[in-house]
């Protein structure tokens, strides 16, 4: 402040117009000239928008309250420019700390996709496994329900022909019990028309009687020597 009171003297020197401090603020203007503002006026405003020479129209007094306001306008707005940093400082900490949280947690998060990310890959392995055994499981049954198919279209026909192997021994069997018959009746017949020989004749017919109802393991039913044993009496 003292290097500006310096400076305005040296200026009021140079100029040859040195201020008038006892000024009558009732002084009439010339004609002509512009009204100058008035002192409440001019410490309303800031210092920065006033002229020198209404600066100049000032007392000393209301220029120290002018300056004085100035400054202390000046410290106010440093001292809520101070809180105004404390707070975004304070704000910048909680975010700062929130971040580091929010690191730890991407951090945690990323080691748990990568845990899932190896299961799901030895997950899909396990699933690839699975379809190839499948897929093998499923060739293994379509070659065994073939195989099957053959088997049991081989075994139907086998039984096919043993049926009909059984239909043959069967009429046959009857067509051989069909032949005891009648032989039975021959001799029976042959007995009753020979009294002397009845004796000698029912021994071969009990014999045939026995071979006919297959019961008996000498022989089977037909065979030569067994006809020729029947009909032997005759001969």
């Amino acid at each position: 402040m003292a290097n500006n009171g310096k400076r305005r003297r040296t200026v009021w020197a140079a100029s040859g117009n040195l201020p008038s401090f006892n000024r009558s603020i009732t002084e009439q203007p010339q004609p002509g000239d512009t009204m100058p503002p008035t002192e409440s006026e001019i410490i309303n405003r800031e210092l920065s928008k006033v002229s020198d020479e209404d600066l100049l129209a000032c007392s000393k007094e209301e220029l120290v309250s002018r300056l004085r306001k100035e400054e202390s306008e000046k410290i106010s707005a440093l001292i809520q420019r101070g809180r105004l940093i404390k707070e975004v400082n304070k704000q910048l900490q909680g975010h700062l700390l929130e971040i580091r949280e929010l690191k730890v947690i991407n951090q945690r998060l990323q080691e748990e996709n990568t845990e899932l990310r190896d299961l799901c890959c030895f997950l899909d392995d396990d699933r690839l496994k699975v379809k190839k055994l499948a897929r093998e499981w499923q060739l293994f049954g379509h070659h065994a329900a073939k195989v099957m198919r053959e088997d049991l279209g081989g075994y139907l026909k086998k039984l096919a022909d043993l049926e009909r192997m059984q239909d043959g021994l069967v009429k046959e069997n009857m067509d051989l019990k069909e032949l005891c018959l009648v032989l039975e009746e021959e001799c029976v017949s042959r007995s009753d028309s020979s009294p002397g020989g009845s004796t000698e004749l029912n021994l071969p017919c009990m014999v045939a009687r026995d071979l006919g109802d297959g019961s008996s393991s000498t022989g089977s039913v037909g065979s030569p020597d067994q006809l020729h044993l029947v009909c032997s009496p005759d001969d």
